[in-house]
């Protein structure tokens, strides 16, 4: 019987590990997804004689540019990086 609790105690550890990388994955990701916000801002601006401005069009842009790096987060390799330099310091 002391067997089955220790075993139980070391897959609660292992649950509770495999949970903590889980999230610091995701804030890998959310950390990458607010580099690229910040670089999609500058890259996207859209200004032009051609084509004035109307209302509404800065939270719009604002609310594309959030959703596409959240999309795009994951996949240029700063989450990657950063996850596992600090995945061994957990």
């Amino acid at each position: 019987m002391d067997n089955s609790i220790i075993t139980t105690g070391l897959y609660k550890r292992v649950d509770i590990k495999m949970d903590n990388l889980d999230k610091l994955k995701q804030s890998c990701d959310d950390f990458e997804s607010e580099i690229l916000n910040y670089f999609l801002k500058d890259s996207l601006k859209k200004e032009s004689c051609l084509y004035p401005k109307t209302e509404g069009e800065d939270i719009y842009n604002s609310m594309y540019n959030q959703e596409l790096s959240k999309n795009l987060s994951g996949g240029f390799g700063y989450s990657q990086l950063l996850f596992e330099y600090l995945k061994d310091k957990v």
